[in-house]
Parts: structure tokens; C-alpha cells; sequence
């Protein structure tokens, strides 16, 4: 097992690297279209490559985060049913849930997305519209973003069964909405009395 976790370490290092590099593509987007749009208004200059690179840069973020956003355990969630269970059955939904789905899902889109992103290499396949850029990267970024995230699902399920074996600490403890409203509301309550001291000390 020891080997398995390192290489999950491995997995969490890259994924973690490359989630927080391509977070900076965000700004680089805001950027350009504060520049695209300046240029437009002023000079009454516009062009497709512009817009376009917006969504590439947008979709490079979005799918480059994907496996960072996994790892951190920041996905959406429906806490409906799955609060109420304690933390080994919740473990065991995890388990179940990328085992069965995330990872057959992940790998279904890489069978899927290699031709296709392959073709659009070999071609050079460029954008419909008029000035608009070659498409292959953008179609690449969707490979590559499925990509990290099979190789995080797997690091997922190592550290899951690690877990539950009790071989290391659970790396990301779920806290119920109801419970972190308690620790949020005891955290300001805290907060709040110790600005009141400081404030009768001053006076």
C-alpha cells in the first residue's frame, strides 16, 4: 500500500500544480477581454481571434482545475441524505460512487476525445468564423483535463481505502451544512467577545 500512496502523492502534486498554474488563465481572460472590448469602442477594431481566445483560455481553466477541484473535495455536493450517514458509510459512497462512475465515465471520455482530438491535429482544423483560431488546442484541453481527472480518481480510491484502513488520516473530514453553521456562528460569537474585551480594556 505504501507504494500506492506515493504514487497518489505523485497524482495530488501534479494535479495540484497545474490546478493552481491555469487559475492565473482566469485573470489572463479578464484581460483580454477588457482589452478586446477597449479596442472595439475606441478604435471600432474587432476580431474573432479575440473572443475566441477568451473561451480557450476559460476552457483550459475550467478543465485544468477539474482533477485540483476533485482533490480539494470542492465539488458540488447535495448534502440531502449523505450528512446524515456516519463518515465509514460516507467513505463507502465515495468509494462506490468513483469506482462505478467517475472513473468509467473518465475513461469513456478519453476513448471518445483521442480520435476526435487527433483528427483536428492532423487537419488543422481552424474555426468557422472569419479570423478565428485552429481548434485542435481547445479540443486538446478537453483530453487533457479528462485525462488528470482519471489519474485523480485513482489517486481518490487509493486514498479512500487508506483511509478506511486506517493507514492515514482522512484528508478531507465532511462537515454537515448544519455543522459548519455552528462552527461558523461559534467562530464570529468568539470573534465578537474578544473584540468586546479589547474594547473594555480600552476604556
Amino acid at each position: 500500500m505504501g507504494g500506492l500512496l506515493a504514487f497518489s502523492r505523485g497524482i495530488d502534486r501534479v494535479n495540484a500544480a497545474i490546478g493552481k498554474f491555469v487559475g492565473w488563465l482566469i485573470l489572463l481572460a479578464i484581460l483580454v477581454s477588457a482589452v478586446n472590448a477597449t479596442v472595439r469602442k475606441v478604435f471600432d477594431v474587432s476580431s474573432n481571434a479575440w473572443l475566441e481566445l477568451q473561451w480557450y483560455l476559460f476552457g483550459a481553466a475550467f478543465m485544468g482545475a477539474a482533477a485540483y477541484t476533485l482533490q480539494q473535495n470542492e465539488h458540488i455536493r447535495i448534502d440531502i441524505v449523505y450528512g446524515l450517514w456516519k463518515r465509514r458509510r460516507q467513505h463507502w459512497i465515495d468509494l462506490i460512487g468513483h469506482v462505478l462512475f467517475l472513473l468509467p465515465f473518465t475513461v469513456l471520455m478519453i476513448v471518445y476525445l483521442t480520435p476526435w482530438v487527433m483528427l483536428s491535429l492532423r487537419s488543422g482544423e481552424m474555426s468557422t468564423n472569419a479570423g478565428g483560431l485552429i481548434l485542435w488546442p481547445a479540443k486538446s484541453f478537453l483530453l487533457i483535463g479528462f485525462v488528470q481527472l482519471f489519474f485523480q480518481a485513482i489517486s481518490e480510491i487509493i486514498k479512500k481505502v487508506a483511509v478506511m484502513r486506517g493507514l492515514i488520516e482522512d484528508p478531507s473530514p465532511f462537515v454537515s451544512s448544519h455543522d459548519a453553521a455552528e462552527m461558523e456562528g461559534a467562530a464570529y460569537l468568539e470573534g465578537h467577545d474578544i473584540e468586546a474585551q479589547q474594547e473594555e480594556i480600552r476604556k
